[in-house]
């Protein structure tokens, strides 16, 4: 099954099923990004815009006819002083989630060809990356690109992680991320070692072979898909672009079903429409254990109005309000703290003056309720020292 599995995969790169309309990426562009010099190494010859093939081989490319139409191809060689070279493949697309796709398509039929070899999928270069001996596979933004140690075959250096790295930081950013559908499915971190990623596809009929109920699935190109393994499981979670899409296949593939079941035809393990999502399991150990998997999938709902939002004055009475609400208890909070500050302050120094006074009546020699002021002596009472000093009558 895993052996046939392979093979309908391998048909489905080379058919290129992905379609969608065709690329406004400029070849010159794309060339232009390729730098002179690069962390000691330099280009060696023309940089060239060759057509690649679904291959893992070095002067190979996983891009297809179809995605030749949506995406522009460079590649060069560079050569360091002591005679090291590595082969740069660079492929440009419109969309993050195609160059992504591109990566998950190059990683299946990699392992497909190379099942005994030592490979692993990182976030370590670019965005996600795929580290293979001898060669490095990454996408970063709408790029996606393949490096290759030609000189020795094989080894997977040090200096080709460094160049790759190099690479990488010369790039765009773009989201910085893999396509949040990929996020979606259950414990997506590790699934992702055994993603594959359609973006805009127009047909599914390959991605898992003899499930007809894949036939009623139609998107025009306006939806996106990845499939993953659970065990012996195929996990295939699809994303329509817009409810009534969404609607419209669900319908067709109830439908669907209900034909194949009365023939006695094979059919998914479970099968659940959750948001515009359809999410489909196949060959799963019992009905259970595939509704589980699904029962792990959130639809994340985002609403935008194509139009004018007919409730913006009611967001903007409500945003008023809260404001409003915010800046009055902002100002009670502020008036109490100052309130609080004050009496604190003014108590504090009331007592530190009262405790000073005290202490310096304690000092005196004899009591004075003038707080050691000068007094009149207008009552004649105090005794004078030097009545010359004082007025006459």
């Amino acid at each position: 099954m895993r052996v046939l599995s392979s093979i309908f995969l391998l048909l489905i790169l080379v058919c290129g099923d992905t379609v969608v309309a065709p690329a406004k990426v400029a070849v010159e562009e794309v060339a232009k990004s390729l730098p002179r010099e690069l962390s000691g190494f330099r280009i060696s010859g023309a940089v060239r815009n060759p057509v690649f093939a679904p291959d893992t081989s070095p002067s190979k490319n996983m891009t297809g006819s179809a995605n030749s139409q949506r995406s522009a191809q460079v590649e060069a060689d560079y050569v360091s002083p002591n005679g090291e070279k590595f082969l740069v493949q660079l492929s440009r697309f419109e969309r993050d989630s195609d160059a992504y796709s591109q990566l998950t398509r190059y990683v299946q039929s990699y392992r497909s060809i190379n099942q005994s070899a030592q490979a692993s999928l990182t976030r370590e270069i670019g965005t996600t990356s795929f580290v293979a001996p001898g060669s490095i596979a990454f996408f970063k933004g709408p790029s996606f690109v393949r490096i290759f140690n030609a000189s020795k075959p094989g080894d997977s250096s040090e200096g080709l992680v460094a160049f790759a790295n190099s690479f990488a930081s010369r790039l765009e950013k773009g989201e910085g991320d893999v396509p949040i559908l990929v996020k979606h499915v259950p414990d997506w971190e590790r699934a992702q070692e055994n993603a594959l990623y359609l973006a805009g596809f127009t047909s599914l009929k390959e991605i898992v072979p003899n499930q007809p109920v894949l036939d009623a699935v139609t998107s025009e190109g306006d939806a996106d898909a990845v499939r993953t393994i659970y065990g012996n499981a195929n996990f295939l979670l699809i994303e329509f672009n817009t409810p009534q899409l969404a609607g419209d296949n669900d319908r067709a593939i109830n439908a669907k079903l209900q034909e194949l079941k009365s023939q006695n035809q094979p059919v998914p393990s479970a099968y659940r429409k959750v948001g515009n999502y359809s999410v489909f399991v196949f060959g799963a150990p019992t009905e259970q254990a595939a509704n589980e998997l699904i029962d792990q999938v959130e639809y994340a709902q985002m609403v935008t109005w194509l139009g004018n939002n007919p409730y913006l004055l009611e967001k903007a009475q409500k945003d008023y309000y809260e404001t409003t609400a915010g800046v009055l208890v902002s100002v009670v909070k502020a008036s109490g703290l100052s309130l609080v500050a004050c009496l604190a302050i003014g108590g504090l120094m009331g007592t530190l003056l009262f405790t000073r006074r005290r202490a310096q009546q304690r000092a005196a020699e004899a009591y004075s309720d003038a707080g050691g002021m000068l007094r009149l002596n207008l009552d004649e009472i105090t005794p004078q020292h030097d009545p010359a000093k004082l007025l006459g009558p």
